[in-house]
């Protein structure tokens, strides 16, 4: 069956502001083209953008700006399948959805990587955070008899306590680019010990934290480093920080790299730490691994998931420094614990793949569109 379909997310991976939303629904969507479907993807344009691209076989059309993309889309999409014959609507839904059922008439599948809630709140301020958690409540009466699509066992247990059944729900985890991220064996670690975290610098992922924990660190391993890689609205406050707390020296903030430079700081990193809040799954702990570096990680919905405790990496209490600085003196000071988890790691990561991910999700679809609108 070749299918033509229509996706629609806030942004396209080339978006600066991109994130592990955009890397999921990408890497599905480029695969589902290189097997011969016609592929769409509707999301807000930025600087340097342009209003239509194509690449990786998908075809790109851009409208709007991120802060009001939410407002431009339904008129892109009721366009669109003005002008074409799509089979079904692949809507990711981040933060606000864009209510699509309203207007879109074909099969709709939801995806969603996680929802914010009360979360939103830890990142803006009250009254936009307002904005978008009311924007989020009504999804589960809007999309009732919609199937969903979510990637973690985490995010089916929040949809579940929202109301949503859970047969409409079906859990397809993210995979990996196993070309791309991989061991070697020739690489060898930094010559002093490590740390990495490697992401957006957002407040909610509370990269605040590994630097509050890391004069505990520096007590231990005088020769320990950290590195903050990405780039966000939250890392001069980050820089501030290091300042206040007189551990600027130990620090590094190289802002956006390069995926080679990337790829060169899983494999020499001691480890990852990962200290957010909430995710929908944790793609960089799983990047990590298939580099063979252990990943820490809080204890929460979707790190949880990706993270296999005391194989891959180890868990922490979300917001508990005196764990998060024991942990990684613990993974700097103990070479047997290194040499275990970062085996454990490989393994681990081994299990996830994007074609296996992206062949569920086309099932899922194909299934979706020969039932037909419900």
């Amino acid at each position: 069956m070749i299918l033509k379909i229509l996706a629609l997310n806030w942004q396209d991976p080339k978006n600066p502001m991109g994130g592990g939303a955009e890397v999921h629904l990408w890497e599905n969507l480029k695969r589902f083209a290189e097997w011969g479907h016609e592929v769409t993807l509707l999301c807000s344009d930025f600087k340097d953008g342009g209003p239509e691209d194509f690449y990786d076989g998908v075809r790109v059309i851009r409208k709007g700006k991120r802060l009001n993309f939410n407002f431009v889309a339904p008129r892109m999409v009721k366009k669109e399948l003005r002008q074409n014959n799509y089979d079904i609507l692949l809507e990711d839904i981040n933060k606000i959805p864009f209510y699509t059922p309203f207007y879109v008439k074909i099969p709709i599948l939801a995806i969603i990587p996680h929802l914010f809630a009360t979360t939103v709140f830890q990142e803006i301020n009250f009254v936009l955070g307002s904005y978008i958690y009311i924007m989020e409540q009504p999804l589960r009466y809007i999309y009732k008899k919609f199937p969903y699509c979510v990637i973690s066992e985490s995010t089916k247990k929040d949809l579940i306590r929202r109301g949503v059944s859970p047969d409409r729900i079906t859990v397809i985890e993210c995979g990996i680019d196993e070309e791309t991220y991989s061991y070697d064996e020739s690489v060898k670690k930094y010559e002093n010990p490590t740390a990495l975290y490697l992401g957006r610098i957002k407040k909610y992922k509370s990269i605040q934290h590994i630097l509050t924990a890391w004069p505990k660190v520096l007590e231990r391993v005088p020769k320990a480093s950290l590195q903050v890689v990405g780039s966000g609205d939250y890392l001069d406050a980050l820089k501030a920080k290091a300042e206040k707390l007189g551990i600027s020296d130990s620090i590094e903030f190289p802002g956006f790299v390069s995926k080679k430079s990337k790829i060169e700081r899983f494999r020499k990193a001691w480890c990852t730490v990962y200290p957010s809040l909430k995710e929908g799954w944790g793609l960089t702990n799983i990047e990590a691994n298939a580099c063979g570096t252990p990943a820490l990680a809080s204890r929460v919905p979707g790190l949880k998931d990706s993270v296999s405790d005391g194989k891959s990496g180890m868990l922490f209490e979300y917001g508990n420094i005196e764990q998060i600085a024991s942990q990684i003196i613990k993974l700097f000071t103990d070479e047997e614990l290194r040499i275990c988890l970062s085996k454990g790691a490989r393994e681990w990561a081994a299990r996830f793949n994007w074609d296996d991910s992206a062949g569920k999700m086309i099932e899922l679809i194909e299934k979706i569109v020969k039932e037909g609108r419900r």
